[in-house]
Formats: C-alpha cells, structure tokens, sequence
C-alpha cells in the first residue's frame, strides 16, 4: 500500500525530468518525462519501511531514510534528486510539495510552539547544537578568508566564494553609512568575518557577541592574526543581557542571527536593538526570509539542523520592528543569492567527502548534504529568499537618497 501511495505522490510531482525508483521487494517504477533543464535521478529503497516515513513526513521521513542508507541516490545526488522535485512545483506558480500526515502536522506545531521559546539558556544550548559541532569542520565548507555562514552577494564581477563574500561585506557596510570613531555591535559574530572587516576599513571600535563558545575562541584568533585586537572585542553574551547594561552603539550589524531568534522573541529582539542603538543610530539586518506569509519550521530542520529555528516573513519582521518606531529605511531582496552560496558550499563538502566522515561519520555527512540540498531547492524554486532591512531611530540619520550606498560600496571594493 505505501509504495502504491508513494509512487502515485511522486508520478503527481515528476512531470518534467525522470526519476526512476526501485523498491526493496525488486518492483520498478518510472516517472516522468525527459525535458531539458530538468534531471534524470534514480534512487532505490533498501527496506518497506522507508515509503511509509516518507508519506507520513516527506521531508523527515525522506531525510532520516537518506541518512539512515535506506533511501540510495544511484543516478544522481541528492541535490539532483531534491532539485528534480522541487522544480516540478516552483513556489512562484503556485506549487507545494506535499506534507505531513495530520497527525504530524499536529505534532510537529506542538513541538514547533515549545522548542521557538527561546530563553537565554534554550538559545545558548540551541545555538551550539549548529555552531559548536566544529570550527574544523566549517573550515572544510566555508570560505578561508572570512568564514562567512551567511548568503553572499553574487555580481558579474563575482567567481568564487570567497570574492561573493568579499562582495556581501562591502555591500552591508556601504549600507551602515560608517563614520569614523563610531561604535558598531555585530550581534551574532560568528567567526568574526564582519567585526574584522570593519576594523581593517574603518576607524571604528567592533563589539561582536556570539552565544557559541566555539565561534568566540577562533574569533578572538582571528582578530589576532588580522591586527585589529585592538578595536575588536568578542563577547559570549546574548543581546538581551547587552542591552539590560545600558550598551549604546552608534551602528549595529546583524548577519545571518535573526533566524536564531523565535517567533516569540522578535518584539524582544527589537525592542534590545532600540536601546541598544543611540539616537541618530543605524541597524542593518541581514536574515533568511519568507517569501509569503508566516509558517513553521519543518521537523527535519528542527530536528537536526536549527532546534528552536524560525524563518520569518517580511511582514512579521517589520510588524515586530514598528512596536519600537525603528524606521525601516531601506529594504532589498536577494532572490537567487543564497542558491549560488548554497550550492558552493555543497560542492566544497562534496570536495572533502572523506575529511568530513572522518571527523564524524558517513550518517553525519548524508544529513548535511540533505540540509544544504533542501535549503538550495528552497532558495532556487521555494519560497525563501534573503532580506536586507536598513533601519533608523531618526529620520535625519542617512542621506536623502541612495546614491551614498553604491559609492561606499565601489570605494570598499577597488581596495
């Protein structure tokens, strides 16, 4: 009964492209037509389980049989397999990939509502469940200069990751409007790619906070090795307990953190950012967001990837911000950016395949390569995207116009 229903789901999504799948009991099935543009996968299921899994959650059930080896790409990877899918039901027309089985719907908003309560000590654990797996590890996927987890910003000038990177830096920092001697917070340092990136540009004090202890001890090397100790201070601290200090900064960068927050917290997010910025402050905020409206975590992500994750959409975010009169004064959309940022660090993965099982085991690595499959195929024909969202207390804080951005930009980037 379950590969009947399982292969009457997939003959519904697989019109363009084929997949061809063979079952455990020696049964094959062929979907779909060749098109060009579009991929040629086949897979095999090595049990009977593994079709049930999958109705009953396509996207967990589907991850925990490709980790688990019961669920083999043999044509194909599983960034064809996940691309194949998903382009047959592209967001933008209307498309929807089926989910869950009520019964894990229900249980998967019930978890989703608990785990998004993120409290100082649930943020510190749920941050280290992604962060503290290794700086070896993030070493082997990541660009080597700055060690940016976060979309980067593709142009015609643009080849390689790490130049994309170099673009996303300057592309954020033309819009802070940075003026010398100023006080800038990251919140959400990482490896501390940005914090040193303003101190190397700007006559500027950095002060990056990080709840990853993993993430604060290379940063804090690193600023070492760039020269810039001086004007760059690396903290393990959340931003709620910066701002009950009395902190003020004269600009504040977010890259890549706001997805860490919860539903929960946004208003509190945004309510220590207005106290956190002075009164003639800028904030620039950089997030994965929806491209509709407000939905849920799935159960993969929450299970393995981001516990206590949440991607918002536009309209939240900026609903959240408005309770605190923080002015949204720009607002720019990355369609495609993280698609291109995904796939290359897919391919760096694929590239230290046996350096990576080393270091964990081959389970781990399936699960990855599930992650960033599925997080490409969201950006490429999901409804994700990247915001970047420009705000201000003052409305006398930025220039008139624009044009200040690109200059700053061309400037940072002929050095």
């Amino acid at each position: 009964m379950s590969k009947r229903l399982l292969t009457r789901f997939l003959g519904s999504v697989v019109k363009s492209g084929t997949l061809e799948i063979a079952y455990a009991d020696g049964t094959h099935e062929k979907l779909g037509t060749p098109v060009e543009g579009f991929r040629d996968v086949a897979i095999r299921f090595t049990d009977d389980k593994a079709p049930r899994d999958i109705l009953l959650d396509p996207r967990l059930g589907a991850a925990e049989a490709f980790m688990d080896g019961r669920l083999v790409v043999e044509r194909g990877g599983i960034m064809e397999l996940v691309e194949l899918l998903r382009s047959n039901q592209p967001w933008d027309r209307g498309g929807e990939l089926r989910g869950p089985s009520l019964r894990k719907r229900v249980i998967n908003s019930l978890g989703f509502a608990r785990e998004s309560v993120n409290n100082r000590i649930g943020a510190k654990r749920n941050i280290a469940h992604h962060y503290d797996i290794g700086n070896d590890f993030y070493r082997l996927m990541l660009d080597a200069e700055h060690m940016q987890y976060s979309c980067a910003y593709w142009t015609t000038q643009t080849a390689t990751l790490t130049e994309a990177q170099e673009a996303k830096l300057a592309h954020i920092a033309a819009k802070l409007a940075i003026a010398p001697g100023q006080r800038v917070l990251d919140i959400g340092c990482g490896w501390g790619g940005m914090a040193i990136y303003l101190a190397r540009h700007y006559d500027v004090r950095v002060h990056g906070i990080t709840l990853s202890e993993e993430q604060l001890a290379l940063a804090r090397v690193r600023a070492s090795e760039a020269g810039v100790s001086d004007r760059v201070q690396f903290e393990l601290v959340d931003y709620r307990d910066l701002a009950a200090r009395g902190e003020s900064f004269d600009r504040i960068v977010s890259v890549g953190m706001f997805e860490h927050v919860g539903r929960p917290q946004f208003e509190a997010f945004f309510q220590a950012c207005t106290a956190l910025l002075k009164a003639d402050g800028v904030m620039l905020l950089h997030t994965i967001g929806r491209f509709g409206s407000p939905g849920t975590t799935d159960a993969f992500t929450r299970k393995y990837i981001f516990p206590g994750g949440y991607i918002p959409a536009l309209s939240e975010t900026i609903a959240a911000s408005e309770k605190y009169r923080l002015i949204a004064t720009d607002i720019e959309t990355l369609r495609l950016h993280y698609a291109k940022t995904l796939r290359a660090w897919y391919a760096k993965c694929e590239a230290n395949r046996e350096a990576i099982v080393a270091m964990y085991d081959e389970r781990f690595y399936r699960m990855w390569t599930f992650y960033l499959a599925g997080a490409t195929a969201a950006f490429e024909w999901g409804g994700m995207g990247n915001y970047q969202i420009q705000f201000a207390r003052s409305r006398h804080a930025l220039p008139l116009t624009r044009d200040y951005m690109a200059a700053e930009e061309a400037k940072l980037l002929s050095r």
